[in-house]
């Protein structure tokens, strides 16, 4: 008896809200504000939106479009959009600048004032390294707290921009513990892309600074998606897309969450099925950027009413996507995409082109009129890694 889990398994969502309704905080003007804040930062520029004809016709959809975070800025991930706005949004409240525009320049004219400010964090790498860099920008401190597991370049990584870093024994969810108490004990700036009922405003900020990267993709092209396809560790930058897509007048896209298997706290906690986020304990991918155990508050409570179907995938099919971005169909645009950026990818191919997953393409709706936005979240973060996964057979 074949005693092996799915490859893939979907869940559509039983708790799915038949009102429509975005977040207050995902509105026009928030969205104006952070398009303002983050031209304004210094080597700033819009990251490319690629069109995957030949991968597209292949799998007999109408359009695979895929926004590529590995060049924004020198970091290869998408996270700076969120550290770097929320980082600004607390300097201005702390420093009591309620009449000074959010903006690189009002911020960084602060001197001497931002010295005496530490932001500490928890990541698994890009996280880190994008309050790293952005506080370094500003002229902040960073300490940043690593879980266990997690690579040298890593650390080296966010230590290159002047940051304090360590790797701890701790697993992930762990890690945000410790560096909370840390921030609590030595009057630090707690800066974590995740939140708990005693901790929103500063996730919220984060999240709200992912909205760029939508308001990009809209600029960036007329096509409207019919199916968004997010990857979420604890979820902030799902949630944050998807608000952004229910706050459109535009007809609202099919929204799926994908998850590794070895890390599915949203797919878990929905299948438990009593409305309520649940940690899961034992983390097992390959994706380290997914690799989180308990669901940002915020995030569920978005997630849990808009999102339409939940997928989760063993780590094979993120290592397909990398190799299918690195080897790209016809003429399609090479991409350089990490293990957590390239999922989506992997998982369209192997839905479309594998009969036996027949019954998920007919439930999430993918067929030749599908218009399909994915982010490769990150490029080759870590390099090591990324050459691995290249060098490796499928399954």
């Amino acid at each position: 008896m074949n005693t092996l889990k799915p490859i893939i398994e979907c869940i559509l969502n039983p708790f799915l809200s038949e009102v429509v309704e975005a977040p207050s905080f995902a509105n026009i003007d928030r969205i104006k504000e952070v398009e303002i804040f983050h031209k304004s930062l210094p080597g700033y520029q819009v990251t490319p939106l690629l069109k995957l004809g030949g991968l597209a016709a292949r799998l007999g959809i109408h359009t695979l479009m895929i926004k590529d975070e590995s060049q924004r800025f020198e970091l290869k991930a998408f996270k700076v959009l969120g550290a770097s706005y929320a980082i600004a949004k607390e300097i201005k409240q702390r420093l009591g600048l309620e009449n000074e525009e959010i903006t690189f320049e009002a911020i960084s004219s602060q001197g001497e004032a931002l010295k005496s400010l530490t932001f500490v964090t928890a990541t698994d790498g890009n996280h880190g390294r994008a309050v790293a860099w952005s506080t370094k920008q500003f002229g902040c401190n960073a300490v940043v707290f690593m879980p266990r597991g997690t690579s040298k370049f890593r650390l080296e990584a966010i230590q290159s921009y002047g940051a304090q870093a360590a790797i701890t024994d701790l697993n992930y969810d762990e890690t945000v513990i410790f560096a909370a108490q840390q921030a609590k004990k030595n009057n630090w700036i707690l800066l974590q892309d995740t939140s708990w009922e005693e901790y929103k405003t500063v996730p919220k900020h984060i999240m709200q600074g992912y909205f760029s990267l939508v308001s990009e993709f809209e600029h960036q092209t007329m096509m409207w998606p019919t199916h968004v396809l997010v990857q979420a560790g604890v979820g902030s930058f799902a949630a944050a897309i998807f608000s952004y897509f229910l706050a459109s007048p535009k007809p609202t896209p099919k929204l799926i969450l994908v998850e590794p298997a070895g890390a599915a706290c949203f797919f878990n906690s929905i299948e438990i099925g009593d409305g309520q986020p649940h940690l899961t304990k034992e983390l097992n991918t390959i994706m380290a950027g997914l690799s989180c155990g308990q669901p940002s508050l915020l995030a569920w409570e978005i997630i849990k009413l808009y999102c339409d179907a939940f997928v989760i995938c063993r780590d094979q099919i993120a290592i397909k996507g990398v190799q299918l971005l690195a080897s790209p169909v016809g003429d399609d645009a090479i991409v350089i995409s990490g293990e957590s950026g390239a999922v989506p990818v992997g998982l369209i191919d192997e839905i479309c082109s594998n009969q036996e997953h027949i019954a998920v393409k007919e439930r999430l709706k993918f067929d030749s009129t599908s218009k399909i936005l994915i982010c490769s979240t990150e490029g080759d973060t870590d390099p090591k890694v990324y050459n691995q996964i290249l060098e490796r057979e499928e399954g």
